[in-house]
């Protein structure tokens, strides 16, 4: 007598793959997918989606280009001196203000929802 041995079905989760929701600078938000398994950033997720973030600086934390506003309670790590030096120095900051390219997209931030902080220039 045969034992077939069946296959679990594929799963269509991948689970290298996060959903955030970016909230625009005109109040329209989207959902947008983000690899975890790149080392990929947020300014870099936002680039990538083609929304209207500069980076400026190329993720150095020597700009404010990619200031975002963190809008859900996902727990981040902690802020560096450089990203607070230069926020300190940002136009619009708020309690909630961070620089996208310090933050590292990760499994935990899976339905984190940011918002772009208004243009300096």
């Amino acid at each position: 007598m045969h034992h077939f041995v069946t296959e679990p079905a594929p799963t269509t989760v991948d689970h290298n793959i996060i959903t955030i929701n970016i909230i625009d600078r005109e109040g329209n938000e989207s959902r947008y997918e983000a690899p975890t398994d790149m080392n990929m950033n947020l300014m870099e997720v936002c680039k990538a989606h083609e929304l209207p973030v500069k980076g400026t600086c190329g993720g150095m934390a020597l700009c404010s280009s990619c200031h975002i506003y963190i809008q859900s309670d996902h727990e981040l790590p902690e802020m560096s001196a450089d990203e607070e030096a230069q926020l300190d120095q940002a136009f619009f900051v708020k309690s909630n203000s961070r620089l996208g390219c310090q933050i590292h997209i990760t499994n935990d931030m899976d339905g984190m929802t940011v918002a772009l902080a208004p243009e300096s220039e």
